[in-house]
């Protein structure tokens, strides 16, 4: 029979990454993340699965950021009983996020129903579901080429986005390559190491979040040390909502930098966020994917994950006490779109305040509050009370995970061959079109836009 690629997540929005791979008798399938973003999009959490989970037979991880891995915990759940494949490093996030987002979800569904902004609210799954859904987490090694259900296998390759992202490269049984770029990284960025360069694969479905866009060229360090002398000189508070694995130890590596270089003042810094805690050990003990300037400062004796003047925030009451103090002061807290987590919380006590300055360092999908804010919009709705915005918003154009238009298109220049087919997912609509065209008319490929639910053969 010929293999099979269906679409389930990540078509025309930037998440809920569920792409499944039919091999015969034997289905498997590529990530299981959670919908974020519009509500249209995040109800689908709440609905049956478009496939059976106890007829798949393998689920094989890219990487541990939610849209890509959150929703494993109901996928074993409703009934799935097989094993779930990730690089080690992979597994060792999933055991910090998973049941944080489970008990993030709970608490969030007391909350709705106790002031009653959602009748009835149910988590997708609680904390116990999560712990539950991790004995079936199986590791693999980069470069260790591993056996699939149906005569497939594959090997991971670095991805360069996030501790552990890996590439999927699976053989299929007909002989053919299909590559799952998952997210795709950048070139120089510090702590772990760069995407490896792939040469051939005949079928490729990569993502587009900044598809139709090149990252700023400024210099993060200048933009980081501006927010901070303003602080500074103003008393004010620097809110800085970011994903708890990835951005915030690169934040703190910026911040341990300026202070080698004697260009922050004293300001305490407070890390309010359990998970990002925990992943921020992760990070500093996984040192066989460190890059070589972070291998050097560690045999040097530097931590640089580190800053002077650095507090873990873990307990709620210590967290609420942060909103009564004054500047000036760095609060890192998760959700990075501030969607969810104990950033909303933070943003509904001190945007009214004209000494509070907002730092936002990522992508902000539609229909997430931070997407309203660096939009502009005067007031916000938080928990259903609408929120006056007099706070300063800013962002750091050049601090992402994700590969712009330019170092995709130079990622893809080293392919020898075109593939067969390009599939274009994780992205907004415009940025789909864009890259998908741009790839069309500087390499001559043949890329495809799948829709939700469409199945492509992959065939000789």
């Amino acid at each position: 029979m010929t293999p099979t690629l269906s679409f389930y997540g990540a078509t025309r929005t930037v998440t809920g990454s569920k792409h499944l791979l039919s091999v015969g008798k034997a289905e498997v399938l590529i990530d299981c993340g959670l919908f974020q973003g519009p509500r249209a999009w995040r109800d689908k959490n709440w609905e049956p699965f478009p496939f059976d989970p106890t007829k798949l037979d393998a689920v094989v991880l890219t990487h541990a950021h939610a849209d890509h891995l959150g929703m494993i915990p109901k996928l074993v759940k409703d009934g799935y009983k097989g094993p779930v494949y990730a690089t080690p490093a992979t597994i060792g996030l999933a055991k910090i996020a998973l049941p944080d987002s489970g008990r993030l979800q709970e608490e969030e569904a007391r909350y709705h129903n106790r002031h009653g902004l959602r009748s009835g609210a149910q988590p997708i799954y609680d904390e116990r579901d999560a712990f539950e859904s991790l004995k079936r987490f199986k590791p693999v090694r980069f470069h260790e080429r591993h056996e699939l259900p149906g005569g497939a296998n594959w090997v991971y390759k670095p991805a360069g986005h996030i501790l552990g992202s890996a590439f999927a490269e699976i053989g299929l049984p007909n002989g053919e390559l299909l590559m799952m770029s998952g997210d795709l990284g950048r070139f120089n960025t510090p702590i772990i190491k760069d995407p490896e360069i792939v040469d051939y694969c005949d079928y490729l479905v990569i993502e587009s979040t900044y598809g139709d866009r090149l990252h700023s060229k400024e210099n993060p360090l200048e933009k980081l040390e501006e927010c901070l002398q303003w602080a500074w000189q103003n008393g004010g508070t620097i809110l800085i909502p970011s994903f708890a694995i990835g951005r915030t130890q690169e934040l703190l590596y910026y911040f341990r930098e300026l202070q080698n270089a004697g260009r922050m003042p004293r300001i305490p810094i407070y890390v309010d966020s359990p998970m990002a805690t925990s992943v921020t050990q992760v990070y500093a003990q996984a040192r066989d994917e460190h890059d070589d300037e972070m291998k050097i400062a560690i045999s040097e004796g530097e931590s640089s994950l580190e800053p002077m003047g650095l507090n873990y925030i873990r307990d709620r009451e210590q967290s609420k006490a942060l909103n009564k103090q004054t500047g000036p002061q760095v609060i890192i807290s998760g959700s990075g779109m501030a969607n969810g987590g104990r950033i909303k919380h933070h943003l509904k006590a001190r945007l009214g305040n004209e000494r509070t300055l907002v730092l936002f360092t990522g992508f902000q999908a539609e229909g997430t509050l931070g997407r309203d804010l660096i939009g502009g919009n005067p007031t916000v709705s938080i928990y259903g009370e609408d929120v006056p915005v007099a706070a300063k918003i800013e962002k750091m154009n050049a601090l992402s995970a994700h590969a712009d238009q330019g170092e995709m298109l130079h990622w893809l220049s080293f392919f020898k061959t075109a593939p067969k087919k390009t599939f274009i997912v994780h992205g907004e609509p415009a940025a789909q079109q864009v890259l998908a065209e741009k790839i069309r008319q500087e390499l001559g490929w043949h890329t495809e836009i799948p829709e939700f639910g469409d199945r492509y053969e992959l065939g000789n």
